[in-house]
Parts: C-alpha cells; sequence; structure tokens
C-alpha cells in the first residue's frame, strides 16, 4: 500500500513529465510550419518535408520500442513497463506505410523517400532512443513516446482537419492519413500511459523517462523545416 509520501512524490515526477509534453506542444506552435498546418496555409514543400522526416524517425519505432522491452525482460524488470514497451511497439508497426502513401498521394515514390535528405534532429532521435534501448536505462524511451502522444492527441487531429478545410495543398484529402490516425489514437495510449507510469517509483527509471521526454522536446521540434523555409534540398 503506497504511503501519502510515496503518493506525492509519484505525482510530482508524473507532473514534471507532463510539464515536458506541455512544453513540446508550445515548442511546436512556435515553428512557423507548424503554425502554418494549425491554420491549414503551409505549403506542399513545407507539409511534404515534415512527412519526409517523420518517416525517416517513424520507420525504426518499432524497433526502438521493442528492443527496449525486450531488454527489460531479460534484465528480469518492471515486467508490465515490458509488456507496455513491447504492445507500443507493435501498435507502431505499420505507421511508416501511412506515410509512404500520404506522400505517394503528393506525387513522391517510396525511392524518392528513401533518398530524401534527413535532417540532425532526426539522426539525434533516433540515435538517442536506441541508444537507451539498447545500452540505457531501457524505460527512458516511454519520455519520448509520451511527449509524443501526448502531442499527436494534441495536434495531429488539428492539423488535419485545418489542411483539408483549407485545401491549400493539391491533394491533400488523401494526404493525412498518418496525423488523422494518430490524432485518433493517441488520446487512449496517453491515457493508458499515465495509469502505468503512475505505478513507477524507482527515481532512476523516473529521471531517465524524464531525461528523454527533455530530449525529444529540445530535438523533435527541429525537423520542420528551419525558419519555415528549407534550407537544403530534401532529394540526397
Amino acid at each position: 500500500m503506497q504511503t501519502q509520501t510515496e503518493h506525492q512524490a509519484g505525482a510530482n515526477w508524473l507532473a514534471a513529465l507532463d510539464a515536458e509534453a506541455r512544453a513540446l506542444v508550445a515548442a511546436v506552435d512556435a515553428q512557423p510550419d507548424a503554425r502554418r498546418m494549425l491554420e491549414g496555409t503551409l505549403d506542399a514543400e513545407g507539409y511534404i518535408h515534415y512527412l519526409v522526416q517523420t518517416y525517416h524517425y517513424a520507420r525504426w519505432s518499432t524497433a526502438l520500442l521493442g528492443e527496449a522491452g525486450h531488454r527489460l525482460r531479460r534484465l528480469g524488470r518492471h515486467p508490465e513497463l515490458a509488456e507496455l514497451l513491447v504492445q507500443k511497439g507493435e501498435e507502431e508497426r505499420g505507421h511508416d506505410l501511412w506515410l509512404l502513401s500520404d506522400l505517394k498521394n503528393l506525387g513522391w515514390s517510396q525511392e524518392q523517400v528513401e533518398a530524401a535528405a534527413k535532417s540532425p534532429a532526426v539522426d539525434a532521435y533516433t540515435g538517442w532512443n536506441f541508444f537507451t534501448s539498447r545500452a540505457g536505462v531501457p524505460t527512458a524511451v516511454l519520455g519520448t513516446a509520451y511527449v509524443l502522444e501526448y502531442l499527436s492527441q494534441t495536434r495531429a487531429g488539428r492539423w488535419a482537419e485545418r489542411m483539408q478545410a483549407a485545401a491549400a495543398i493539391p491533394n491533400i484529402h488523401k494526404s493525412v492519413t498518418f496525423l488523422r490516425s494518430h490524432g485518433a489514437l493517441d488520446g487512449d495510449h496517453v491515457a493508458e500511459m499515465v495509469r502505468i507510469l503512475g505505478k513507477l517509483t524507482d527515481p532512476e527509471d523516473q529521471e531517465a523517462i524524464l531525461f528523454s521526454a527533455r530530449v525529444a522536446r529540445s530535438v523533435y521540434p527541429r525537423i520542420f523545416r528551419e525558419g519555415g523555409a528549407s534550407s537544403r534540398p530534401l532529394a540526397a
């Protein structure tokens, strides 16, 4: 049975995690292209840039989450969190195909997407999360998952709706599968994570999760075009 002190400690670290998620939303909203998505005024080039960069990190989501979960199992730690990580990895399977479909409807082939230049933010995101999954504290990737799912819950569906309503991009109504699907799914995911993470009392795991949330908050907004204009071509 939890003591009052333990309950307060748990609430405090979850409040800090929630604050990181809200800070990520604010940092993304400050990016010109993300603001244009919310207004429905983003141009095709900016939207394609966003989808391509998202593909380059989302294609690894199943591996990142699954490896962390399987490593937790091998270490014999936090069985419920291990199951959550493996489950979340499976939930992410195929989401890269939604992105390829959206991009195909915007005139981009899979070969073009694969050859497109990755932003430093994507390399930082995947590099950090693979490190934590394979060699660091494996629960850390849950910090990344939490803040990104919170962002999807609060912004992905709205981005899709606003861009479809404005119709500023040709064929946009066939090119928002990824956004629309994440906006619908990730609300339940956030609530589930709060329920399970509320039981976590290990300070090392709590700090690792918070630190990864901070990394994601710092890195993720940089997947958008710098200053709202492309600083280098997408094609490699």
